[in-house]
């Protein structure tokens, strides 16, 4: 479900162009151009867009986390990416979305349009920079991740994410993680119980702790660093 953060809190299925209310400048990016952003807010597991669907907007996480990710012609699911608060998705080369957007937990994000921040993109170099670098952000993700599903160790895939998600989330050496265990294994390619042996053999060994279901502490990062060819 799709929640429009207004006064009304007016819950739509679609953001639609006649629903907008104007929000605070889209942070960054769309704030170079001075585009006014509109914020919604997804339920738990809520699709923010599908495979296939237009890609008529870029999104921003102001609190909260997406993934994206492509149902396998088996009925599988491979996580391609999780957005984290401040991070830019949603960009395509084509029109249509290649992957399916959902939240992970109760999700806030602007909403841009993408063809006024194309219009701004083509008169305003700072705009067409941040463009430019955000894709080619994605780019190297993407590569690194198919260097993860290919060449790597169930145990170095987990020690990677959790190196990823420690430089992202960690706050007072802490890391409270938003997906469960089951989208951890759909983002590295493994199977539930793979992920929960490997994290339970690590906290056997002293390389993490856990202070709940979701929270880790990461106690020798340098090993997981040294897993982590």
């Amino acid at each position: 479900m799709l929640t429009q953060s207004t006064s009304l809190s007016v819950s739509i299925n679609r953001p639609t162009p006649g629903a907008f209310v104007p929000s605070k400048p889209f942070s960054g990016l769309a704030g170079l151009a001075g585009l006014i952003a509109t914020e919604f807010t997804y339920r738990k597991d809520g699709e923010i867009y599908g495979e296939d669907e237009p890609a008529e907007y870029i999104y921003q996480i102001v609190r909260g986390a997406v993934r994206t990710y492509k149902l396998l012609s088996d009925g599988r699911r491979q996580i391609g990416a999780f957005h984290l608060p401040g991070d830019v998705f949603g960009l395509e080369s084509g029109t249509k979305h290649r992957l399916a957007a959902e939240a992970v937990i109760d999700t806030t994000v602007r909403l841009v349009k993408r063809r006024s921040l194309e219009q701004a993109a083509g008169t305003d170099v700072q705009v067409a920079h941040k463009l430019w670098t955000m894709t080619t952000d994605d780019l190297k993700h993407a590569e690194e991740h198919m260097l993860l599903l290919g060449r790597k160790s169930a145990m170095e895939r987990v020690a990677t994410f959790l190196l990823e998600m420690d430089r992202r989330l960690a706050v007072a050496g802490m890391m409270a993680l938003p997906m469960c265990r089951r989208d951890i294994g759909d983002y590295l390619g493994l199977t539930l119980e793979t992920v929960s042996r490997a994290l339970s053999q690590l906290n056997d060994e002293g390389v993490l702790g856990f202070s709940g279901a979701r929270q880790i502490v990461l106690r020798n990062r340098q090993r997981l660093r040294n897993m982590d060819i």
